[in-house]
């Protein structure tokens, strides 16, 4: 007959239903490489697309005719400066933790869409080139002719969504994420180095704590 014990055997809180669950860090290492991946190509191309040609026209002079361009930059600074920001932030969110680093994400989002607004909103600017125009007519009045425009504009707007997707990932996910300096506490105060072990009797260790500023016959 076989042995019946009263203690009852152990419970394996994994197993329960309300259980907390551990966080998943391989989840949270990916949607570092994501966002990063995300947020530096997206800057990326908003700063190469906005150099390109937004737009192209003509101007009349002395008879004929003279083509203008106007590159993104010329159009509306606004996309490339908002990609800056949102490389910043990238890099911010890092440094930060708790409220500061939703607040940061939130700017990298925000920087993201604001790129991507500003540059369809230009899409179809023509003042750039009206202003080329009147400079070289000398000619306050004059207009650019023949006006075209390329699809730069789209590209850039295409890079601010990618940056926009990083910065909702990191509202997503950054709690998940690593920050630097490790070698501070949570509360940020630099954690104590424990005072080596002096031996008096060993003339080494008395030299080793006279270097470090200790005082080894305390």
């Amino acid at each position: 007959m076989g042995c019946v014990s009263a203690v009852p055997p152990p419970r394996n809180d994994a197993d329960a239903p309300d259980a907390p669950q551990a966080p998943d860090g391989r989840g949270g290492r990916r949607s570092v490489a994501v966002a990063l991946l995300l947020g530096a190509l997206g800057a990326s191309v908003v700063l190469l697309a906005s150099g390109r040609v937004w737009a192209r026209g003509t101007a009349a002079v002395g008879g004929g005719s003279l083509p203008l361009t106007a590159d993104g930059r010329a159009v509306t600074g606004l996309p490339a400066a908002l990609a800056i920001v949102g490389l910043a932030a990238l890099v911010a969110v890092f440094a930060v933790r708790g409220r500061s680093r939703l607040l940061v994400s939130a700017l990298l989002a925000l920087s993201g869409l604001g790129a991507a607004l500003a540059a369809v909103l230009a899409a179809d600017d023509r003042q750039a080139l009206d202003a080329q125009a009147a400079r070289t007519t000398a000619d306050t009045a004059a207009q650019v002719g023949a006006l075209t425009h390329t699809a730069w504009p789209y590209v850039t707007a295409a890079g601010g969504a990618l940056i926009l997707l990083a910065g909702l990932l990191a509202l997503r996910f950054a709690s998940r994420w690593p920050a630097m300096g490790g070698r501070y506490e949570r509360d940020g105060s630099p954690r104590p180095r424990k005072a080596a072990v002096v031996d008096p009797d060993r003339p080494e260790d008395l030299w080793k704590a006279l270097d470090r500023g200790e005082d080894p016959t305390r």
